[in-house]
C-alpha cells in the first residue's frame, strides 16, 4: 500500500475536516519555549499559516539562473512548525504533487476549496488527472548492455506514456552497481574500462569515472559508506583481488591481490571487518577497515561462490560450489563454526531482512536451501524448476528469478521455520526465459519497489520491466526500454523525506515553464495548502522540443527468408504528432554484432514522414541500426537504435 493510501479516507470520506487536539497541551506539560526560525537556503515560493501550523514553501535550485527554470534538478522543501511554539513538526507524512495551475473538477472560486478538490482527484487516481510530478513516488533505474542506464518514472511509463527522464552514459558497458544513499550516489562497474563510474542519483550525471584496478566487477559499499571494496577479476593473479575507494576523494586507498578468480565482498554490520572471497583459490581474505591491513585467510576450499554476512548470529557463511558445501566461520574469532552439506552446484546465498535465515541457491539441481542462522541447519530444502539464479527479498517474501523460466517464485518468509511447510507462488514476468539472452551482469534483475510489497523484474528477451504487486495474480504494467536492451533494475527512492526536524525535501525535475502550484496533504492533522509560483523557460529547452524523434516500425524485430529486407520507420516534429517529411539526406548505417563492418543504405521516403530503407542480411544474427542526416543535424548515435535478428529458415 502506498505511504499515502491512508490520506484517502481522510481527503474523500472525512472531506478534509479534522480536529486539532493533538496540537492541545495537558495543564501538566510545561510550554515549550518558542525554537528560532528555520534557517532557509533558497528561495521562499510561500508561506501560509493553517490551523496552528506554520508552513513554509522553500526551493533551492542546482541552476545557475537567479530564478527558478524549467529542466534543472530543484528541492522542494516544506517546513512545518507549531505556530504557538515554533517547534518543528516532526514524524509526520506529507504528500505533495506540482501541477499546472489549472483546477480540475468542479471550479470554485475558493482557493481552499479548489486545493482540496484537487488533491482529492490526485489521491482517488481520476481518471485524466495526473499531476506533472508526483512527489510521493520514486524512479526506476535501468541498467542496459550498451554502455548506458535508463532512468525512468514508473508511475508515468507504467501507465503507459513515455516518461524517460534521463540516460546516463556510461564509457564502457557496465557490469554490477551500488548505491550510497547517504551520498546520494551511484557506483557502477565497467569492466572492459578498468573503472567505476560515480553518479550522483539526484543530477543522474556522471560525477567521474575513477580508475579501480584490472577488469573490476563486484562493486561493495561498507555499512558505514566509507570504502567502496571493488573485485578485480584479472586473470594475471598478481592482479586480482580488491580496490578499495575513498567515497569521499573518490582515490583508491588499497589495492591488493587476494587470490584468483571472482571476488564476492562481505561486511560485519558496523564495518570493521570486510571479507574477500577468492574463487580458484578457494581462500577468504579477511581486512581490519579501519587500517585496511589484512587480518587472516580462511580456508574452506573448494570453488567459492558466494559469501554473507549474519549480525544475529555473527557468523560468515561460504558457499563451495563444487563441492556443495556452505562453511560457517565465526567472524570475530575466525574459527570454523559448522559445516552444511548438501549437492554440488551452490551458487548464489542472502540473507532475509531479519537475519533469521539464509537461501542459497543451486541451479545445477533446481533447488533452494534454507539455512538456520541460530543454529547453523539446514531446515528446507525446496525444488524451483528452471536453473534459480537470483534472489531478492521484501518483508514477506523471497523472490527467486531463474534462468530457464519466465516464471518468478515466491517464499513467504513467515512460512519457514523448522516444522513448517513453506508455502509457494509463482507469478509470469514475460514470455521468453531470462537465459535466453546471454551475457547477464552481476547487477540483480530484480529491484524492490519503495513501498516494500512490491517488485520490478526485468525481462532481458523481451526488453521489458514487469512491475508486480504482492496479493496479485500477474504483473499490472510493464515498460518497454526502447532503443536499449535491459539487463537489471533499480529503485531510487524520491519520496519526500524529512532530512532536517520538521522539513520534508522532494528532488525533482523542474517541469515546464509557466505558472504551477504545488498542493501539499497532511493527514494527521487534517489540512491541505496549496502554493503558486513561477518557472522561467529555458531557450534550449525548447529548441531541444523540436529535434526529431525516430520510431522504428519492427513488428517482432525477427527476420526469415530473403537477405534483402525492408525496414520502415517515422519521423516525428520532437514531442509532438506531426511527421517530419522531405528530409533527403537521411543515412542507415547497420552492422551485424558483435563486430563486423558496417554498411549504409539510402532511405526513401514514402510520404508522411514515413521512411524506407532495404537491408541486406546474408547472415544469421543481430544486426544494429542507426540513423543520420546532416540536414537535421544528426549524426551517428544522435537517435536512438534499433536491432533486427535475422534467424536461419529453419530456426
Amino acid at each position: 500500500m502506498s505511504r499515502l493510501g491512508y490520506a484517502v479516507a481522510v481527503v474523500v470520506v472525512a472531506g478534509l475536516a479534522g480536529t486539532l487536539g493533538w496540537l492541545t497541551q495537558s495543564d501538566e506539560e510545561p510550554a515549550l519555549l518558542p525554537a528560532p526560525a528555520p534557517e532557509l537556503r533558497g528561495q521562499v515560493l510561500g508561506q501560509a499559516q493553517r490551523d496552528g501550523v506554520d508552513i513554509t514553501l522553500e526551493v533551492v535550485s542546482s541552476g545557475t539562473a537567479a530564478a527558478l527554470t524549467e529542466g534543472v534538478f530543484a528541492d522542494f522543501r516544506i517546513h512545518l512548525r507549531d505556530v504557538g511554539s515554533g517547534q518543528p513538526l516532526v514524524g509526520l507524512a506529507p504528500g505533495a504533487w506540482i501541477d499546472q495551475q489549472v483546477l480540475h473538477g468542479a471550479g470554485s472560486d475558493d482557493p481552499a476549496m479548489a486545493c482540496r478538490q484537487r488533491i482529492a482527484h490526485y489521491l482517488k487516481g481520476t481518471l485524466g488527472v495526473r499531476p506533472v510530478v508526483d512527489l510521493n513516488s520514486y524512479y526506476m533505474l535501468v541498467l542496459n548492455q550498451d554502455p548506458s542506464i535508463s532512468v525512468i518514472d514508473p508511475s508515468v511509463s507504467l501507465g503507459g506514456l513515455t516518461s524517460t527522464l534521463a540516460r546516463i552514459v556510461l564509457k564502457r558497458s557496465p557490469m554490477d552497481w551500488v548505491e550510497s544513499r547517504r551520498q546520494k550516489r551511484l557506483y557502477v562497474s565497467m569492466p572492459s574500462a578498468d573503472e567505476v563510474a560515480v553518479i550522483d542519483t539526484e543530477s543522474f550525471n556522471v560525477l567521474a569515472s575513477v580508475p579501480a584496478g584490472a577488469q573490476p566487477v563486484r562493486v561493495a559499499l561498507q555499512p558505514d559508506e566509507r570504502y567502496l571494496w571493488v573485485g578485480n577479476n584479472a586473470s594475471d593473479p598478481a592482479l586480482s583481488g580488491v580496490t578499495v575507494l575513498d567515497t569521499v576523494t573518490l582515490e583508491p586507498v588499497l589495492q591488493v591481490a587476494t587470490g584468483a578468480g571472482h571476488h564476492e565482498i562481505a561486511f560485519t554490520s558496523d564495518s570493521t571487518r570486510a571479507f574477500v572471497s577468492n574463487r580458484d583459490s578457494g581462500t577468504v581474505s579477511v581486512f581490519d577497515t579501519a587500517t585496511l591491513k589484512q587480518l587472516a585467510e580462511l580456508k574452506p576450499g573448494g570453488q567459492l561462490l558466494a559469501l554473507a554476512y549474519a549480525e544475529l548470529s555473527g557468523a560468515l557463511y561460504v558457499v563451495d560450489g563444487a563441492s556443495g558445501r556452505v562453511s560457517v566461520f565465526d567472524a570475530r574469532s575466525l574459527k570454523p563454526r559448522a559445516e552444511i552439506l548438501s549437492q554440488p552446484g551452490l551458487g548464489p546465498l542472502q540473507l532475509s531482512p531479519d537475519g533469521r535465515h539464509a537461501l542459497v541457491l543451486n541451479p545445477r539441481e533446481d533447488r533452494v536451501l534454507v539455512l538456520d542462522t541460530a543454529s547453523d541447519r539446514l531446515i528446507h530444502e525446496l525444488q524451483i524448476s528452471g536453473e534459480p539464479y537470483q534472489l531478492t527479498f521484501s518483508k514477506t517474501y523471497a523472490y527467486v528469478r531463474t534462468l530457464g523460466s519466465n516464471r518468478v517464485s515466491m517464499i513467504a518468509l513467515g512460512s519457514l521455520g523448522t516444522g513448517r511447510t513453506p508455502v509457494f507462488q509463482d507469478f509470469e514476468a514475460g514470455v521468453p526465459a531470462p537465459g535466453l539472452a546471454g551475457n547477464l551482469p552481476l547487477a540483480s534483475g530484480m529491484g524492490l519497489a519503495v513501498d516494500d510489497n512490491a517488485v520490478f523484474v526485468v525481462n532481458p528477451v523481451d526488453n521489458s520491466i514487469y512491475f508486480y504487486m504482492e496479493g496479485m495474480n500477474a504483473p499490472s504494467s510493464a515498460y518497454i526500454n526502447r532503443g536499449h536492451t535491459s539487463r537489471a533494475v533499480r529503485v531510487v527512492d524520491r519520496t519526500l523525506q524529512e532530512v532536517e526536524p520538521g522539513v520534508y525535501q522532494g528532488r525533482v525535475r523542474v517541469p515546464s515553464a509557466g505558472e504551477l502550484d504545488l498542493a501539499m496533504v497532511l493527514a494527521q492533522p487534517d489540512m491541505t495548502q496549496c502554493f503558486s509560483f513561477q518557472v522561467a523557460a529555458d531557450p534550449e529547452l525548447a529548441s531541444r522540443r523540436m529535434s526529431p524523434r525516430v520510431e522504428y516500425l519492427l513488428e517482432t524485430g525477427v527476420v526469415r527468408g530473403e537477405p534483402n529486407q525492408p525496414v520502415r520507420f517515422r519521423l516525428w516534429r520532437g514531442d509532438s504528432q506531426e511527421p517530419w517529411s522531405g528530409v533527403d539526406d537521411l543515412r542507415l548505417r547497420y552492422f551485424l554484432a558483435p563486430a563486423s563492418r558496417s554498411r549504409e543504405q539510402p532511405v526513401r521516403e514514402l510520404g508522411d514522414g514515413l521512411y524506407e530503407a532495404t537491408l541486406s542480411l546474408e547472415q544469421p544474427g543481430a544486426y544494429y541500426l542507426h540513423l543520420a542526416s546532416e540536414s537535421l543535424g544528426l549524426t551517428w548515435g544522435d537517435l536512438p537504435y534499433a536491432s533486427v535478428r535475422k534467424l536461419l529458415n529453419g530456426d
